[in-house]
Parts: C-alpha cells; structure tokens; sequence
C-alpha cells in the first residue's frame, strides 16, 4: 500500500502543480482587481459543496467497484472520504497557512457551520452534508472516477485559494510562492489520499493488488 500511495503521489504531482498554478492566477485576478471578500466567499461556498460531491463520488465508487458492502458502510466510506478530506483540504490547511504566514485568519468548519450560504440562504452544514450524500449515491449508482478525480483536483485547489482570500487578510501578492507551495499541498496529499487510498484501505489485499494502474 505504501508503494502504491508513492505512485499516485507522484503520477498526480504534475497536474497538481497545473492546478496550484491556476489558483495562483486567480489570486492575482482577485488582489488586482480588488475583488471584496464577500464575492471570494460566495465562491468558496460553491466550490466546498462541489469538492465534497466529486470526493465522495469518487470514493464511493472506488470502494463499491472493490467490495460488495452493505449500505451504511457505503454511507461510512462516502461520508468519511469526502467531508472529512475535503474539510481537511478546503479549509484546516488553508487556515493554517494563513497561520504560518502570520496571516490574520478565521477558522470555518463547513460541515458543521451553520449560518447561511450566500445565495441560497440554506444553513451550511445541510448543504455540505447533503452535498457528500448526493456524491455516495451517484459513486454508488455509477463507478466512474476518471473525469470526477481530475475535477475534484482543480475544484480543490480552488476552493483552498478561496479559502483564503474569504477569511484573511494580506498582501497576497508578496506571498504568492507560499501561497503556491501551500495550495500544492492542500491538494497534492489529501486528494489522492481520499479517492484512492482510503476506500482501498478497506478492501481485501488481493483486490487491491489486482487494481489497474489507469483506474483513475
């Protein structure tokens, strides 16, 4: 397993990189063109429920393909894999950067927050939650994880760098080559881990052995 946790982390580097660099680019869009928070948060809160439906697809899907499991541990592995990964990477490890840089940041938990999304008015836990039930099901109805596992990189990435410019406060733009360090980061490891290497954890070894290497 550790073996095949250094192959996905190095097969993924590259367009983990391409993404880090995209968010890159949208922060410089956003500090030059003096984008108010209020606009970086509506994008955040898009993008996290995104994030967790396309985790938990893909999660649910690696994991139904490679053990006939009863419900509630489809539900588990879903559940775990994408709101806890995605929480993990949209949010703590932001929040930390912003931290490390010496950055003022505040901290959200979207699976349990709950005051309301921009827009649509409905408390941030229902949706988030609701967002990784509706991935379990599409993963569980469907085992596709190709296309899903590259979206859930760029929407990761991006929701991160939301992350961000939502709750701190900073001369970014002096700080892009952390800021492109850290969104490498928040994506590169918790990713793969979440759609490849937690549901596998979960599956008989001669199973996982006999997993293709293009099966994502």
């Amino acid at each position: 397993m550790l073996k095949r946790i250094a192959q996905e982390l190095r097969r993924h580097a590259p367009f983990t990189a391409l993404g880090a660099l995209t968010g890159i680019i949208i922060m410089v869009i956003i500090v030059l063109g003096n984008v108010p928070p209020q606009i970086s948060q509506t994008a955040f809160y898009t993008l996290h429920p995104l994030h967790v439906v396309l985790s938990a697809l893909v999660t649910t899907a690696m994991y139904v393909r490679y053990r006939k499991a009863k419900i509630w541990a489809v539900i588990l592995i879903g559940w775990t894999g994408s709101v806890g990964i995605a929480t993990l990477s949209d949010a703590i490890i932001p929040y930390l950067s912003g931290v490390l840089l010496h950055v003022p940041m505040e901290l959200e938990v979207p699976f349990i927050e709950i005051s309301k999304m921009p827009v649509i008015g409905i408390e941030t836990w229902i949706v988030v939650n609701g967002a990784a039930l509706l991935g379990i099901g599409l993963g569980y109805w469907k085992q596709t994880t190709k296309i899903p596992h590259s979206g859930h990189v760029l929407v990761s990435t991006w929701a991160s760098l939301f992350y961000l410019t939502s709750f701190g406060t900073a001369d970014w733009i002096h700080l892009l080559p952390f800021v492109f360090l850290f969104l490498f980061l928040a994506v590169w490891i918790p990713c793969c881990t979440s759609d490849i290497v937690y549901p596998l954890l979960f599956v008989k070894e001669e199973m996982r052995a006999s997993l293709p290497d293009n099966d994502y």
